[in-house]
């Protein structure tokens, strides 16, 4: 692949090189598309969990959760992801997505343990509803994560505050310090926004204070889509859902990665560390209606 055909921009290059990953990384990126195959318009069309990243009006950058019965995701044409629902009260991105955004999903099914990211320019399909124009289409490994199935809560109520604030409670950090899967959102040097999955054994992500949270970054797809775009802009949103009560906590701030030689040593299997400087806290109840079974660990996790 040549570097005129790379589909990746100045900081994924810059964090592929820094990780020795060049070559793998090109070849990576071949998977990368612009449209939707028909292989995934099949499994958009099952799942009934999405990640979705976006800044706030304000710039700043989080990322929450869409469920919904299975069909709420849809493929239209190989180039639309149509969403049948949208962040509203509660949530930090129900204002920004009420209008055209840049936004970064990722389609999850743990109990399969697949998921796919589609990234790109969302407007709001005036029925409550989102219209996702894809940019960038990536299929990833089944690396890391938990197998879990969905279970309807039907007593569920819209999402509701529980707390909010600049940092993190003694509750919350609890929380996040025995969470297995988390996810972040990152944006890229051209305004565009990518989501993307985190998950280890409980302890791999650190509430070190509570202003700031610490988890290793693992072997991955050589891409580093994430890294990539912490490379040249810090903001970044997590995602930390309440598999067994349908909560969340939704986490904002500044991330940086050490690369040194000693982050290598921090925690068994990681190669690099991120350390998330926290900004912004909202502790969601019934963030969704669908609650999930006890997690199968993955074995690609590091012990």
């Amino acid at each position: 692949m040549t570097a005129t055909s790379t589909p990746y921009h100045a900081g994924e290059r810059a964090a592929q090189a820094r990780a020795g990953r060049t070559e793998r990384a090109d070849h990576a990126g071949r998977s990368i598309r612009s449209t939707v195959p028909a292989v995934a318009a099949r499994f958009l069309a099952e799942r009934r969990m999405l990640v979705l990243g976006a800044a706030d009006l304000d710039g700043r950058v989080w990322a929450t959760q869409l469920t919904g019965p299975a069909g709420f995701l849809q493929a239209p044409d190989e180039r639309t992801m149509s969403v049948a629902a949208r962040p509203a009260g509660a949530d930090p991105l129900a204002e920004a997505l009420a209008r055209p955004a840049r936004v970064g999903t990722i389609a999850l099914d743990p109990a399969g343990r697949r998921r796919m990211r589609l990234n790109g320019d969302s407007v709001p399909d005036g029925r409550g509803g989102l219209l996702v124009s894809a940019d960038e289409v990536v299929s990833n490994c089944p690396k890391y994560i938990q197998r879990r199935s969905p279970l309807d809560r039907p007593a569920a109520g819209p999402p509701r505050t529980v707390a909010a604030g600049p940092r993190l409670t003694t509750a919350q950090r609890l929380a996040a310090a025995t969470a297995d899967t988390f996810f972040i959102a990152t944006t890229g040097p051209d305004g565009s926004v990518d989501a993307s999955h985190r998950g280890g054994f409980p302890g791999f992500l650190e509430a070190v204070a509570p202003d700031r949270l610490r988890w290793p970054e693992y072997p991955g797809n050589s891409m580093f889509l994430t890294l990539g775009n912490l490379e040249l802009d810090p903001r970044a949103g997590l995602l930390l859902p309440d598999w067994e009560t349908g909560g969340a906590l939704l986490v904002t701030g500044e991330a940086r990665t050490d690369w040194s030689p000693e982050a290598r040593q921090a925690a068994p299997g990681a190669e690099r560390m991120v350390e998330l400087a926290v900004t912004g806290v909202l502790e969601l109840a019934d963030a969704t209606p669908l609650t999930w079974t006890e997690p199968e660990y993955s074995p690609a996790i590091p012990r």
